[in-house]
């Protein structure tokens, strides 16, 4: 049986599909021990582990290097570059501000070290490696005991002899990141930050999936990659620099899916969950970028090209020093969470405002097994209202239209700042909370259509189940395009797909089961950033990059073209999920009926479970279901595929 298993700031997502049929499950986080509420999940869930295969998508990388709690960690570089990382690009984060707040350097003075082996841009020898040198380094390290140590070398990428020399005298138990094996690329500061990132977290990571292993000793345990793939657990801790992005990946793997079942391709998600909100563009497969952040840090590994804000359900309202009320970044989270959880949060939240407004029902939610305190919301809503002199509803109303703005403004950053029209493409929301702004966020972008999909308030989890294991290798050419030689070319590919070859081997996939996707990074010589094109031939690709930059850019040059990188996507076969189609046992009895602020109508209340294909639901309407709320707005009609999907069309 297939287990999807998303763990949340908020709250950890189970899907477990028998062969036959899904079933979910969800519980409160367990963020100082992640596995713990795994383990209990699986429990609850009265499942025998050995009879599961874990499909598992986890923040533990993706948290230790939001609150900067990585290990003690070293970085190694060439003669005269020890301030590398602290030097950066220096860019200033706010540009006009004259006094700016000193950041502390990634890593501190005395961990920084120097030595030779450097190569030039041509890959020509200027500094040897000496066995001095390699003593030096022992004794430093030896006195400085780190945990994890990062090699980033000049143009390693070019040849990685000197840093494999160095990794070979790290001593035994401490953790070894390098730089032409994370990410064989120019560009020596990103390079070097993805590099540290992954030493700075990867000990946390393999100690995490070690402790998850051994409670699961025999249930077979893949990871969720940043990239949309998964890899073996005993793998991924040596890469934990690629599950950066673990559980939102999976939420995209998901969203694509369903959009594929439903007949929309074109999509614009959003991930609405208790502590952020991912927004993303689905266009066809999903889109990686090798220009993502992780908190002030650039990551460089592929990665779902995602825009990401501080905006959920546990997000906190506030009068700020303006007298004026706003909404995050900071969360309530799992503990103690909003106030109508009654875990001892006392500050409003989103969620706060919508159990106010009547939008989540308080003996609805988790399918009841979680009461909500509409008291204790009314009361932390209250004191807001009162300091700005403004009635229980309407107060909760604003907190809930600056929500929505934050995320139309994400929504817009994705598409509209990229030269793409949303008025095109179908909205889907997901996440715990998604579907009770879904209307609202359509709207506000011009579109008139919106698909809540089928286990939409555990997307994530379920994306886990349909992800493929898969690598993403990458190569460093830069050439003019005109200049390449074609045998030379498939040659580096080559060299790229046998390592891909390799490494899924290790998971049990045969080459015959490998699908391999080339592409290559381009720019017009001189500029600073590429587009990535999908391989065809050196012709196609040349007109292909011309009119990806029209698109992206307004304009297309006449000069010449260079080859930045090569990159090669290999992945292995789809997990057999099969969604089952609605049985269409129609019920009964009426759906409720109840009265909402600003709402003149009555608002129907209706089980999704009861829900059946083909069935016609115009809004105003709350539905209902164990894992999510859906809004249905005023002038929006919903049909009921068959799959159970809500496919929301704007009259």
């Amino acid at each position: 049986m297939l287990l999807g298993v998303d763990t949340g700031g908020t709250f950890t997502d189970f899907v477990l599909f028998d062969g036959q049929s899904l079933r979910l499950h969800k519980r409160l986080s367990t963020p100082q021990a992640p596995e713990q509420a795994i383990l209990l999940g699986i429990q609850e869930m009265g499942l025998n582990p050995a009879e599961l295969n874990i499909i598992h998508g986890s923040t533990v990388a993706t948290n230790a290097a939001l609150e900067g709690k990585g290990v003690r960690t070293a970085f190694i570089t060439n003669r005269g570059h020890r301030d590398m990382l602290s030097i950066g690009r220096q860019a200033r984060r706010e540009l006009y501000n004259l006094q700016p707040d000193t950041i502390a350097p990634p890593v501190p003075a005395e961990l920084c070290l120097e030595t030779g082996g450097r190569i030039g841009a041509d890959g020509a020898l200027l500094e040897p490696l000496t066995e001095a040198n390699l003593q030096q380094l022992q004794q430093q390290l030896q006195q400085l005991q780190p945990e994890a140590v990062a090699i980033n070398l000049l143009f390693s990428f070019i040849d990685e002899h000197a840093e494999k020399t160095i990794e070979k005298i790290i001593p035994d138990g401490i953790f070894v990141s390098r730089s032409s094996d994370i990410l064989p690329e120019y560009k020596e500061y990103e390079r070097g930050i993805t590099t540290w990132l992954n030493a700075w977290v990867g000990p946390l990571v393999q100690d995490y999936l070690q402790r998850l292993r051994d409670a699961l000793p025999q249930t077979p345990i893949a990871v969720m990659q940043s990239s949309g793939g998964t890899i073996a657990a005993d793998q991924a801790g040596r890469l934990a620099v690629h599950m950066l992005l673990s559980g939102p990946a999976g939420g995209l793997a998901g969203a694509r899916f369903i959009g594929v079942l439903a007949g929309r391709e074109q999509l614009l998600s959003f991930d609405m969950g208790g502590t952020s909100t991912d927004v993303a563009l689905i266009d066809g497969d999903l889109k990686l970028t090798n220009e993502g952040k992780i908190g002030p840090y650039p990551v460089a590994v592929p990665m779902v090209d995602m825009h990401t804000i501080g905006a959920g359900g546990g997000s906190i309202a506030y009068i700020d020093g303006g007298g004026l009320l706003q909404v995050g970044p900071e969360s309530a989270g799992a503990d103690p969470g909003p106030a109508c959880y009654g875990r001892g949060g006392t500050q409003p939240t989103v969620t706060d405002a919508n159990l106010v407004l009547g939008r989540l029902l308080p003996d609805a939610f988790l399918g009841g097994k979680m009461l909500l305190d509409v008291d204790a919301a009314n009361t932390a809503v209250g004191k807001l209202a009162k300091q700005l002199q403004l009635g229980l509803e309407e107060t909760a109303a604003g907190i809930i239209r600056l929500a929505n703005e934050h995320m139309s403004q994400a929504l817009r950053v994705i598409s509209i700042q990229r030269g793409i029209d949303p008025k095109g493409f179908t909205l889907m929301p997901f996440g715990g909370a998604g579907g009770l702004h879904v209307c609202a966020l359509a709207e506000a972008q011009g579109m008139e259509q919106a698909i809540v999909p089928i286990q939409g308030g555990v997307l994530s989890a379920f994306g886990m189940l349909v992800a493929r294991r898969s690598r993403e290798l990458s190569q460093t050419i830069a050439t003019p395009l005109d200049q390449i030689n074609s045998t030379e070319l498939e040659q580096q590919f080559q060299s790229l797909i046998q390592k891909a070859l390799t490494a899924l081997a290790s998971e049990g996939i045969t080459s015959e089961q490998v699908s391999l996707q080339r592409s290559l990074d381009l720019r017009y010589c001189g500029q600073a950033f590429s587009l990535n094109i999908p391989w065809q031939d050196l012709n196609k690709c040349h007109k292909s990059f011309h009119q990806a930059h029209q698109q992206r850019y307004g304009h297309q040059l006449q000069q010449a073209i260079e080859l930045v990188n090569i990159r090669l996507h290999a992945h292995g076969p789809a997990n057999p999920l099969k969604i089952p189609t609605l049985t269409n046992k129609k019920t009964h009895s009426p759906p409720k009926q109840t009265q909402l602020y600003g709402i003149n109508e009555n608002v129907m209340i209706l089980a999704r479970e009861n829900l059946v294909a083909g069935q016609i639901i115009n809004g105003p309407a709350l539905i209902t279901e164990t894992v999510a709320t859906t809004f249905i707005e005023s002038g929006w009609q919903c049909r009921v595929d068959d799959y159970g999907n809500l496919l929301l069309t704007h009259r």
